[in-house]
């Protein structure tokens, strides 16, 4: 079932790509889609029966436009640092916990936060990330978690849990 299901959606992401409906393109992508999936069944997520659920794709959206609203809410932050010098700066990385179970979910973290202007993730040890922040405003695990992480994590447990 997952070979299955991975080659199908590699396959339409080739028809995607290609934006071509030429036959000899279409059958390159079925065979390259249906190899990658052999080489690797789970492309296509651990249980493919979860990617029909809707409230996962209801879940995405939302998360788009609240990462792209705590983004630009970063960029005026640090853009006011850049103009104002005597507004304070606390580097410093810290370490936070995260309730994503799956790699990808905390993947999709990582990335978010260090998309998020004056922050970045530095690594990620088991469930626990660490990241370097511009202005430290608890240097503790709970509340380095509650100011960085459980924006987003509470769409991302939804989304690849």
């Amino acid at each position: 079932m997952k070979v299955a299901v991975s080659t199908v959606v590699l396959f339409i992401l080739w028809v995607i790509m290609t934006q071509s409906f030429d036959p000899q393109e279409l059958a390159v992508g079925l065979i390259v889609s249906a190899i990658v999936s052999l080489i690797a069944p789970g492309v296509a997520g651990p249980e493919p029966r979860k990617w029909l659920q809707p409230k996962r794709y209801l879940y995405a959206i939302i998360y788009i436009f609240y990462f792209l609203y705590e983004m630009v809410k970063a960029n005026v932050d640090v853009a006011l640092r850049v103009i104002n010098p005597k507004l304070p700066i606390n580097p410093g990385i810290v370490k936070v916990k995260t309730r994503l179970k799956t790699d990808a979910g905390k993947l999709a973290l990582a990335n978010s936060i260090t998309l998020t202007p004056g922050t970045l993730s530095v690594d990620i040890i088991g469930d626990y990330l660490y990241i370097h922040w511009i202005d430290v405003k608890s240097p503790d695990i709970e509340g380095a978690t509650q100011e960085i992480v459980q924006g987003f994590e509470r769409f991302l447990e939804v989304i690849f849990e």
